[in-house]
């Protein structure tokens, strides 16, 4: 059943974002040198790796790390790349991962490739069974400002309470946060 929301959400979506899709992929290209996604290596379900789109906020020559784990990660971004991210709208190729099953609406934030530490973490408590999600658990209880561990502790409670009224109140919490610019790295 939660694939097939997801499925038919992605088309309606994808009908109503076109035109911003494409105004915010011209912008990109437009104010900096590079392509306008950025595909990243993530891992999925089970711990297998696929690639995730988003629009392009960071410079180039930028490397594959977490945002926290660059030094003064504001220099690297590129002239609307703190827009994007601040109004969420970098995450909307995600609709390309759901479409295709790599994804899900909610659900755990897929981990970077490299994030051995919440991989193992997620991996010793089952989490990495589930589908990652657009948005989350954790992140609506504080998404880049929270450690890994309570990243983990947040994706726990998600897999145990997971159903249809959870979703839909975390996907409620997203809009209100993505309407605030709450939990935002710039």
């Amino acid at each position: 059943m939660k694939r097939f929301v997801d499925v038919v959400a992605v088309l309606i979506a994808g009908v109503i974002l076109l035109i911003p899709l494409l105004v915010v992929g011209l912008l990109v290209r437009l104010t900096s040198r590079g392509p306008a996604l950025y595909w990243s290596d993530r891992v999925g379900q089970l711990n297998r790796i696929f690639r995730m789109p988003k629009f392009r906020t960071m410079r180039i020559d930028t490397p594959a790390v977490a945002t926290h784990l660059l030094s003064d990660p504001k220099s690297r971004l590129t002239p609307i790349g703190g827009f994007l991210r601040r109004t969420s709208l970098d995450e909307l190729p995600q609709l390309w991962s759901v479409l295709k099953g790599d994804m899900t609406f909610v659900g755990p934030r897929p981990a970077l490739y490299n994030q051995d530490d919440l991989v193992a973490l997620r991996t010793a408590q089952g989490v990495h069974e589930l589908l990652p999600g657009v948005t989350g658990w954790a992140q609506v209880n504080g998404r880049d400002e929270l450690s890994i561990p309570e990243k983990v502790r947040l994706d726990v409670e998600y897999l145990q309470r997971r159903s249809t009224w959870f979703d839909m109140r975390i996907l409620g919490r997203t809009l209100l946060n993505v309407l605030r610019r709450e939990g935002v790295s710039h």
